[in-house]
């Protein structure tokens, strides 16, 4: 009983990784599949690949992920019958093609969850977050406001790991800790101690950090104070 109960935990994870939740999109978007392509989505949608790559500014469009929002009908509604029919050339992105199923700009504030060096940086394949590298024991922090949705060992390669979810479709990820200090289901303030830096799953003592949007990891980096 315990162990069916902690492999189906693992698969809710796996599940909350990829994407944050499974509610239904709006006209006009599609959630990522298993087993889906740019090419099989635009042929679903009778559009081109070259629209939905631009509508979703996809800098790779064989690296999309499951849970991931695409648009797949024209921003606006307009034109759609002269977009569906053939592509159009490569333009510039501008305000009016630019897809809102990605993260919208600065809508959400985020602290740096703790302090050391950067060792490793977000390009979206190998890397899904950054990984920030100090000594053991050093202090984690929620990185926004919100709550914890998971706080456990149960993903391999995560190690000791917390899942915070934020308003606005956000989660931010923290993997390797030594210690956890808050639960599934407690409120948490930005900047209050939830962790403590370790190596658990990791060949080196660092902190891992994800923030994903509507299930799509995206570059922590971009909404991270300079410093």
């Amino acid at each position: 009983m315990a162990k069916g109960f902690r492999r189906f935990a693992c698969a809710a994870l796996v599940a909350l990784l990829a994407a944050c939740g499974s509610a239904p999109v709006g006209p006009g978007f599609y959630r990522v599949e298993r087993g889906d392509t740019v090419s099989k989505i635009a042929r679903s949608n009778r559009q081109s690949v070259s629209n939905i790559v631009r509508w979703n500014n996809l800098p790779n469009p064989d690296a999309i992920e499951v849970g991931q929002v695409l648009r797949v009908a024209p921003p606006g509604g307009s034109s759609a019958a002269a977009q569906r029919t053939a592509p159009r050339p490569n333009t510039p992105d501008t305000p009016d093609n630019t897809s809102t199923a990605t993260a919208p700009a600065s809508t959400i504030s985020l602290v740096w969850p703790t302090t050391g060096q950067v060792v490793r940086n977000f390009d979206g394949r190998d890397s899904k977050g950054i990984d920030i590298a100090n000594g053991a024991g050093t202090p984690i922090v929620a990185a926004a406001p919100g709550t914890v949705v998971y706080a456990g060992n149960g993903l391999r390669g995560y190690g000791n790991l917390l899942i915070i979810k934020h308003d606005g479709e956000y989660l931010t990820a923290y993997a390797h800790n030594q210690a956890l200090f808050v639960k599934e289901g407690e409120s948490v303030a930005q900047g209050q101690k939830i962790a403590e830096m370790g190596n658990s799953d990791s060949s080196r003592v660092m902190l891992h950090f994800e923030l994903r949007y509507q299930g799509r990891s995206i570059d922590p980096a971009r909404d991270l104070p300079p410093r």
